[in-house]
């Protein structure tokens, strides 16, 4: 392993931790299965995400029912009286240049976040907290390597997005797994390779990922989706030639 290689291993950070109560500022369909709500206002001030897969805990509070965000103290997290609301984990899409914060809801049935997204409408209020901390990977990795279901494609967007904006562009495959090949909509701007697979066979996954060769330096493995695909996938192809410290696994949901 070379010295360059170890000086661009990815750096976490930790974030103070804040809950913002935001305004629907509009509502855009930006693809088949995907609906962006964008956020704004005075609460927004001083917000930062560094990581491209960053966290954010977003609060779903029941119809009819009214949420108080909690204080945060030196000596913890002082919560309102009364039930706390459902939350969901999404990634945040901030502009800077416009200071709005965007969140891309991939729409299904039965999903509170999914719901709100379908019926979110301007003037209304999402409280949002976090993200409580990064991982700040670096952007210059001459080889990358993504692989996500519908849950990580906007963090992928998020990566891609910006991964565009270097003076040499790396070398950057994807493969992402969807239900329905109208959704790959999404990502049709993307400007890189991305390897479609068609109805989650964890088969076909795995054998695309058998098939890809990695560089023997200066890379870096992003996996994420379902929990125990994630695992399998990740325990199968991360060999002991592959440095796990240039690996990014994670689960982004967990099938019941």
């Amino acid at each position: 392993m070379t010295t360059q290689q170890k000086n661009k291993y990815p750096q976490r950070v930790r974030n103070e931790l804040h809950f913002r109560k935001l305004t629907v500022l509009r509502v855009e369909r930006i693809g088949a299965a995907f609906q962006r709500v964008v956020l704004g206002g005075e609460a927004l001030e001083g917000f930062i995400s560094q990581g491209f897969d960053d966290h954010t805990k977003l609060f779903f509070p029941a119809p009819g029912t009214t949420f108080v965000p909690p204080t945060v103290t030196d000596e913890g997290i002082i919560w309102a009286d009364g039930p706390r609301p459902a939350t969901r984990d999404y990634t945040p899409l901030y502009d800077n240049a416009r200071h709005e914060l965007a969140y891309d809801f991939f729409i299904h049935d039965g999903g509170v976040a999914s719901e709100w997204a379908m019926q979110a409408k301007a003037g209304d209020t999402l409280t949002v907290a976090g993200p409580r901390g990064s991982l700040v990977v670096p952007e210059d990795y001459s080889w990358q390597l993504y692989v996500c279901d519908e849950s990580g494609m906007p963090a992928l967007r998020r990566r891609l997005e910006s991964l565009r904006q270097q003076a040499v562009l790396p070398k950057v495959k994807a493969i992402v797994t969807v239900a329905d090949a109208a959704w790959q909509d999404y990502l049709a701007d993307s400007g890189f390779e991305i390897e479609w697979i068609i109805g989650h066979d964890e088969s076909a996954i795995a054998a695309a990922l058998q098939a890809v060769t990695v560089p023997a330096e200066d890379y870096f493995i992003w996996v994420t989706g379902e929990g125990a695909v994630v695992k399998s996938l990740t325990d199968n192809f991360v060999t002991g030639d592959i440095n796990p410290h240039l690996v990014r696994s994670q689960a982004y949901w967990h099938r019941k």
